[in-house]
């Protein structure tokens, strides 16, 4: 005989109303019950309840993560112009000062330029066949049919547009990759939901009536991978800066020469672990910015990949650029417009449309402004004694 069901105590919900103050005090009076913890710093919060809908389901409080300030960082973009005041939210002692640290040196250098150079989200459906030789016959009919599939999938977005369709044969399988342009969100669920109006139409008009999965896994979605780099997932957006061989020796304390001999060693140690990123810490800059502008942070899994390149100019300065090929940020939808990170998009002059690229260009400056940092901290000693003046190891 099977065994019996265990009991099982819901949350509580609120069929018709479930985000209000009530409900939330009620489930952290359940909690409280159920684990004996009391829910005291969670439960205070400034959210109105009702704002919460599509970002939240059985809402009990929030996490309330310190923010600080770098800054000013100048940036000369082609979306992003001007000195900004960058709001980070982490718990890591040092971070801040460490980002400072290197804006300080960007700014003083005269500024990062940024550049994007390239727009796609995905989804990525596969089709099913008897054959492979029914899948190449597939192919060039949806390369033909390719308008078509447009229109049918352009019909569900305001905004999407279809750039174009990768095509990728193994066995009786066609992988195939839908890449869109989104706007000023980050787009996942736009292109899921225009992805399957555009597969509904495929299935319905094709004589074979292919059955397919919305997705195949190669959009590796919140996954890093090879393809993400190399074909763009998001934004692919660029951040250079040319530091003056004596305000690096000024400033950080080392020189060019010693900053590239280091950077090659890196890049083999890079090599050997099989590292998404070659630069020191793409991933902190990133995940402090995403929390406080309300992005979805599970994207740092892709958005953290990424390729640091540097060389010694002419003149003997040091040139150092950051790549992130796969940078999936927002400035509408999602957690952009809660209240909290709200005001940080608004300190950032990225609020609402026609933002998006802003942002991005300013993520890529910010992660720049990171590695040179830490990277020359490593290289000039400082990186153990800097977090423990900062208070990450306190006792």
């Amino acid at each position: 005989m099977p065994a019996p069901t265990p009991d099982r105590t819901p949350v509580p919900r609120d069929p018709v109303n479930d985000y209000t103050r009530e409900m939330a005090a009620r489930r952290a009076a359940f909690l409280k019950d159920r684990t004996g913890t009391d829910l005291t710093h969670v439960g205070h919060h400034s959210i109105d309840p009702a704002a919460l809908p599509g970002n939240i389901e059985n809402f009990v409080g929030v996490a309330q993560v310190p923010i600080g300030v770098a800054g000013p960082l100048r940036i000369n973009g082609e979306w992003a112009r001007g000195d900004f005041y960058v709001p980070l939210a982490t718990t890591e002692g040092a971070l801040v000062a460490s980002y400072s640290r290197g804006m300080r040196a960007i700014t003083e250098a005269g500024g990062a330029t940024t550049t994007v150079v390239r727009r796609a989200m995905q989804r990525a459906p596969v089709f099913t066949f008897p054959t492979a030789r029914e899948v190449r016959a597939f192919g060039e009919w949806l390369t033909v049919r390719l308008d078509e599939v447009r229109r049918a999938a352009e019909a569900t977005s305001r905004v999407g547009r279809l750039v174009d369709v990768e095509q990728y044969a193994v066995g009786n399988l066609l992988y195939t990759r839908f890449n869109y342009t989104t706007g000023d969100a980050a787009g996942q669920n736009m292109t899921g939901k225009a992805t399957l109006a555009a597969c509904e139409w495929i299935r319905e008009a094709h004589p074979a009536h292919p059955p397919f999965m919305l997705s195949g896994g190669i959009d590796t979605d919140k996954k890093h991978s090879a393809v993400n780099v190399l074909r763009t997932r998001g934004r692919r957006v660029i951040a250079e800066v040319v530091l003056p061989d004596a305000l690096l020796r000024r400033l950080l304390r080392v020189d060019a020469t010693s900053l590239l001999r280091a950077r090659q060693v890196s890049n083999a140690g890079a090599l050997l672990a099989g590292s998404a990123y070659n630069g020191p810490h793409a991933a902190n800059g990133i995940a402090a910015l995403f929390i406080a502008t309300g992005q979805d942070v599970a994207n740092l899994a892709e958005s953290h990949a990424g390729i640091t390149y540097a060389q010694i100019t002419e003149a003997g300065d040091y040139y150092w650029s950051v790549t992130l090929p796969s940078l999936i940020v927002g400035t509408v939808g999602g957690g952009t417009g809660l209240p909290t990170q709200q005001e940080c998009v608004r300190l950032l002059g990225c609020e609402g449309t026609g933002s998006a690229d802003k942002l991005a260009e300013i993520v890529a400056a910010v992660v720049l402004a990171g590695d040179i940092s830490l990277g020359c901290a490593v290289l000039a000693g400082d990186w153990v004694s800097a977090h423990e003046r900062l208070g990450r190891n306190r006792p």
